[in-house]
């Protein structure tokens, strides 16, 4: 089984992520993952826009993949989101690439764009590597 095939195996928990908001891994390696979410109505916010909190959660999912995939298991610390313009969908990716990973702290960037190559939102993420005792 590839990194990609073991990161769907691995988050197809988070049922938040992936049933309650239907976000979907579309690569992952170690230290880095591009995942999907394909807008439709439940994502909308009051002014017709896509929620901030659809968007954060796409992000953040791409954020727990990149970092868990082929690591030591991580648990975010920080993340900072900055939204750059509204996007209408009907598709956004979430691009997560590692910055620095250090013995115990990760830094990683995410992009997140529309399905015409516009950034929509980015995000600095910090990850804690779990270190396991035994």
């Amino acid at each position: 089984m590839n990194h990609t095939e073991q990161a769907k195996e691995a988050f197809k928990s988070d049922i938040y992520a992936v049933e309650t908001t239907g976000v979907r891994i579309e690569e992952a390696r170690p230290n880095y993952s591009r995942c999907s979410l394909k807008i439709d109505g439940r994502h909308y916010n009051v002014n017709g826009d896509v929620m901030g909190g659809a968007i954060f959660t796409l992000a953040d999912y791409a954020f727990g993949v990149a970092a868990n995939t082929g690591n030591t298991a991580t648990v975010s610390l920080t993340s900072t989101i900055n939204f750059i313009r509204p996007t209408k969908g009907p598709i956004l990716y979430a691009e997560a690439k590692c910055v620095k990973s250090g013995r115990s702290i990760a830094f990683f960037d995410v992009i997140v764009t529309d399905d015409l190559g516009n950034i929509i939102a980015t995000v600095a993420a910090n990850g804690f590597r779990k270190q396991h005792k035994g």
